[in-house]
């Protein structure tokens, strides 16, 4: 049987990753490239984006704040210049804190909806026109089981990742018909550098009720990434949420 995510199932596919310098990003990086891929690698960490360049080969890696639209604008042209196309657009930069409701600023619920949602839109607006024109392309935007189910003291990511699933039907509807396939994943809590910043009794009460009885990793979460962007294992996926989330969401 074939491995539909092994090596070189991305060959020769041009690849941009968000929020590739950590965590979920940075295991879809690694992945892709272990699939052949052409990386071009996006973060506003400048080390840590350095240190997955390194370590994927990427072939280039652009400092940006993805919340801004100048500076999209700037790496997706950059991007372009470099590598002459987008096959495989990952958005996967976020932040995650914890805050109750009747304590969050306004402050603290627009700089989440302007990193975990408004940049798939900054992003996906950059990108979609030229894969249009070039008569295809797969776009994966990195949710939450969050944005399904709600968190406690997780209003404001709750909405933001809930958004990014709408947002990322709605796109489907509107390009699939063009060659353009666009989905979502889900991922349940994973141990990473963004769970950092949540208290130890959420994480603890959290890691109880799933029906695995863990936290997933950065790694097995990459290879549904793999899936979508290739062919032809993503070629029938458009508008869905895939959740790798340990059971804790089940559709």
């Amino acid at each position: 049987m074939r491995d539909l995510t092994g090596a070189g199932v991305l060959d020769g596919r041009r690849c941009l990753v968000t929020g590739a310098a950590s965590g979920i990003g940075a295991a879809i990086a690694k992945a892709f490239a272990d699939a052949g891929a052409t990386l071009a690698l996006a973060d506003r960490d400048a080390v840590g984006l350095e240190r997955t360049a390194a370590s994927t080969g990427a072939a280039t890696h652009h400092i940006a704040d993805l919340a801004d639209p100048v500076q999209v604008g700037s790496m997706v042209d950059a991007v372009l210049t470099a590598h002459g196309g987008i096959d495989v657009l990952v958005n996967s930069a976020g932040i995650l804190t914890e805050v109750p409701l009747v304590e969050m600023d306004l402050r603290t619920w627009q700089h989440m909806i302007d990193v975990d949602l408004t940049s798939v839109f900054l992003t996906c607006r950059a990108v979609t026109p030229h894969m249009l024109a070039a008569g295809g392309g797969r776009i994966i935007n990195v949710a939450s089981q969050l944005g399904q189910k709600g968190g406690e003291g997780l209003t404001h990511y709750s909405a933001a990742k809930a958004g990014v699933i709408g947002f990322t039907k709605a796109l489907a509807r509107e390009v699939s018909a063009r060659g353009v396939l666009v989905n979502a994943i889900a991922p349940g809590p994973i141990d990473t550098p963004l769970v950092d910043g949540l208290s130890p009794d959420w994480k603890q009460a959290k890691e109880a009720e799933l029906p695995l009885g863990r936290f997933g990793r950065p790694e097995e979460v990459a290879p549904t990434a793999v899936l979508l962007a290739s062919d032809p294992g993503g070629n029938l996926y458009t508008g869905q949420t895939l959740g790798p989330n340990s059971g804790d969401v089940m559709a």
